[in-house]
């Protein structure tokens, strides 16, 4: 399964760090040992249905408990019926630099 995720939580952060409350999302994707690519603008990850789906909450609600007052999550999801892919590599790799 392939999904990506952007967050907007309000605020995107603190005072100090104006994307905390982004990067605190960002963090338990890379904590999940899923294979992952950060856009300027969402996440794409890859994993199994249980997996990302698991993934996509606890990344929607990292946003909450890192301080924001609220967050909406914009999720695409794309499955196969037999899991096989595409994978992330097969969709960007001819056109990487």
């Amino acid at each position: 399964m392939l999904a990506e995720i952007q967050v907007s939580p309000r605020p995107s952060g603190t005072p100090d760090d104006k994307y905390a409350h982004v990067d605190a999302a960002i963090a338990v994707i890379q904590e999940s040992g899923l294979t992952y690519e950060v856009g300027a603008m969402g996440t794409f990850v890859q994993g199994s249905p249980d997996e990302v789906w698991a993934l996509l909450r606890a990344v929607h609600e990292a946003t909450i408990a890192a301080g924001a007052d609220g967050v909406q999550s914009n999720i695409k999801v794309s499955e196969g019926a037999d899991d096989a892919g595409p994978t992330i590599a097969d969709l960007v790799t001819k056109f990487r630099a």
